[in-house]
């Protein structure tokens, strides 16, 4: 069985993710930040799908953390794929100019060096220019990089917008070295997220706006992720897909 790392995948998409790829044949190394109860469940559900699976703890941001999550990755097997979801928007909602400036370096660090360190990470360990076999990356943006989220989180949307400029430069240099990269842009969808920025109605307030009138799963997420680390994506790299419910 193939090794996929994933971000984040304590929680929420991530560890639907992770659900996903266990069901698909796929052994999973997951990292997280702090929420270990959380962390051993998604453990537990993989492996009770026959999958092997481990939960490295960790920031993201923080370059000696990703290459541990790498190695103890490895110890499962041959690593094939990784899947850069994690994320945070930071705080409450608000206008620019109300954002203190600690908290939206915190966000540029956890949401852009965290994809830039495990992007490279993979790179270092999957081109065939380095002597790996190949492999594929998704990056989770969301379509607030589009939008911009005015009055909300203009910090997070600019640094998920720094996603789809890198997963399409990134893309072109490795293409001929055995690697895919991609991203997907979630929309609004019921998360963990809306409730930690304290707005735990957001998905059903902003239903309305999202031409399906519903927020999404994030097992809707999940399948767009596993569909492009699999063969049945083999011709697609540079792109993003946009997971969002028209919205």
């Amino acid at each position: 069985m193939s090794v996929v790392i994933v971000t984040g995948g304590s929680r929420g998409i991530g560890a639907a993710v992770a659900r996903l790829l266990a069901r698909s044949g796929h052994d999973v190394a997951i990292g997280y930040a702090n929420d270990h109860d959380a962390a051993r469940a998604v453990v537990a559900d993989v492996e009770a799908a026959g999958a092997q699976a481990l939960a490295v703890p960790g920031d993201i941001a923080d370059e000696t953390d990703v290459r541990r999550l790498f190695d103890k990755a490895a110890s499962l097997g041959d690593l094939t794929g990784v899947v850069c979801n994690a994320g945070i928007t930071g705080n409450t909602p608000g206008r620019l100019d109300e954002q203190d400036a600690a908290t939206v370096r915190r966000v540029l660090d956890v949401n852009v060096m965290g994809v830039f360190l495990c992007n490279r990470e993979a790179v270092r360990r999957l081109s065939t220019r380095h002597g790996g076999r190949g492999g594929a990356v998704v990056n989770v943006s969301s379509t607030a990089a589009g939008r911009g989220s005015p009055g909300e989180w203009v910090h997070y949307a600019a640094s998920k917008a720094a996603v789809e400029s890198l997963t399409y430069g990134l893309a072109q240099e490795v293409a001929a070295e055995g690697m895919r990269v991609n991203a997907v842009a979630p929309g609004l969808v019921h998360t963990d997220l809306h409730a930690a920025a304290g707005m735990p109605n957001r998905p059903a307030d902003r239903a309305p706006m999202i031409p399906m009138r519903r927020a999404g799963e994030p097992e809707e997420i999940a399948e767009g992720v596993v569909w492009l680390l699999s063969p049945a994506a083999s011709f697609v790299t540079g792109a993003t897909l946009p997971i969002s419910g028209g919205y």
